[in-house]
């Protein structure tokens, strides 16, 4: 009994012991999602790419360093020149991330993340900005963004591809020139507003006498061809329609209601007028 006893304490402090050698030497590597696992023996990095999960390693002979293959956004800001060797400033916002092939390369040739943003991202991303900034005036930078910006993402895929990087897109935040030359532009702005609104007032102008003229002629020509219909009986029948119904208070001689000549001119006048 007392045998069995010893059998079992001893079961339990070799397990004890087996456990705390586990979490002493880690005999296994966890590589979380969204990760990869670079193998190192002795120091030097295997070409064996470890996925996410729990992975057997032989303990003090090999070790593992987990990089992010995550999609990340790194903010820089670099200083350039156009054309018209104006100082450009751009704000650019980088989403990029580690081939997930090439995560041991990267790590052998570059580093972690932290290293690669300040030895390979921003000294490229400061590059690729000039050499296109370069090729555009200060204006043109301005009015063709979208341009600028399709040539500084295609300039800095290629340039770190090369390295493991994938760039994912690379977005314009903001750009600043001195101040002088950004009241130059407002002045710029302000006048072109000036003359547009000038020019509509002289468009507005020219319309507005067309219509003018147009309805001057419109009424000439209607009153030619009234001329033209306007007969004795029509007359008199236009003027019947207007009378109100009163009769004049002076009375000719012979007691008759005087009749007025309404023909048109040129036109003999109606027998009863005589």
């Amino acid at each position: 009994m007392k045998i069995r006893r010893y059998n079992l304490s001893l079961y339990i402090a070799g397990g004890i012991v087996l456990f705390l050698a586990a979490l002493l030497f880690k005999p296994f590597a966890l590589v979380g999602a969204g990760e990869r696992g670079v193998i190192m023996r002795f120091g030097k990095v295997q070409n064996t790419i470890l996925d996410e999960g729990i992975h057997p390693v032989l303990p003090i002979v090999t070790s593992v360093k987990t990089l992010s293959v995550r999609v990340q956004k790194t903010d820089l800001k670099a200083d350039a020149a156009s054309k018209d060797l104006q100082k450009v400033t751009a704000d650019l916002a980088v989403n990029w991330n580690i081939d997930p092939t090439k995560t041991n390369q990267v790590y052998q040739q570059v580093g972690d993340e932290e290293q690669i943003v300040t030895s390979i991202l921003s000294p490229a991303i400061s590059e690729v900005l000039k050499a296109a900034t370069s090729k555009k005036t200060a204006e043109q930078i301005i009015t063709e963004r979208n341009e600028l910006k399709t040539e500084i993402d295609n300039s800095l895929k290629k340039r770190l591809e090369p390295y493991g990087i994938i760039v994912r897109d690379v977005s314009l935040v903001d750009f600043g020139f001195s101040p002088e030359f950004s009241k130059a532009i407002e002045a710029k702005q302000i006048a072109e507003q000036e003359a547009k609104q000038a020019e509509f007032a002289v468009k507005k102008a020219t319309q507005d006498a067309q219509a003018e003229i147009n309805r001057a002629k419109g009424q000439a020509e209607a009153q030619r061809l009234q001329r033209l219909t306007l007969t004795p009986e029509l007359l008199q029948q236009q003027a019947i329609e207007k009378w109100d119904g009163k009769f004049p208070t002076v009375m000719g001689g012979n007691n008759s209601l005087p009749l007025i000549n309404i023909a048109p001119p040129g036109q003999p006048a109606s027998p009863a007028a005589k």
